[in-house]
């Protein structure tokens, strides 16, 4: 891993679709990308045991989390010829329908981007320390399981 400065991903909140635009438009002065790929993590409003989840509220290690992604992210960097990569994650609460997690990722190439996003979202779902609530309708919750 190199010596680069770990950053900090989360985001109180849900992302929104603005920040999300104005991401994407900072790349276009980048004329050696020739292909984005964007992964866009949203809150459902799954139905368990009878119950409707409204929100998700996020919790983490944050220290432990940004160290998590950044070593996620070196070794993307790593594997794959990316141009650049952006992660970014909610803490607190973000409501059914909203979004939580959006990974952007570049290269010359598509096929890369394809690839490179996969390997980062399952690599940030099995090992980054953010937890999950599920908010029901009715107020009551319980503890997100990943599926």
């Amino acid at each position: 891993m190199t010596d680069k400065k770990i950053k900090n991903v989360f985001q109180e909140g849900a992302i929104s679709s603005e920040f999300i635009g104005n991401s994407i438009a900072k790349h276009q002065t980048k004329t050696s990308i020739g292909a984005h790929n964007i992964f866009l993590g949203q809150v459902r409003a799954d139905v368990i045991n009878d119950k409707t989840v409204s929100a998700i509220e996020y919790t983490a290690y944050e220290d432990m989390a940004n160290k998590k992604f950044h070593e996620i992210r070196e070794a993307a960097f790593e594997k794959f010829n990316l141009t650049c990569m952006h992660i970014y994650h909610s803490l607190g609460t973000v409501k059914a329908g909203e979004i939580c997690l959006f990974v952007f990722v570049s290269s010359p190439r598509r096929k890369v981007v394809f690839k490179a996003l996969e390997y980062i979202v399952e690599e940030i779902k099995a090992h980054v320390p953010v937890f999950g609530k599920e908010i029901f309708e009715d107020d009551t919750h319980q503890w997100k399981k990943n599926s």
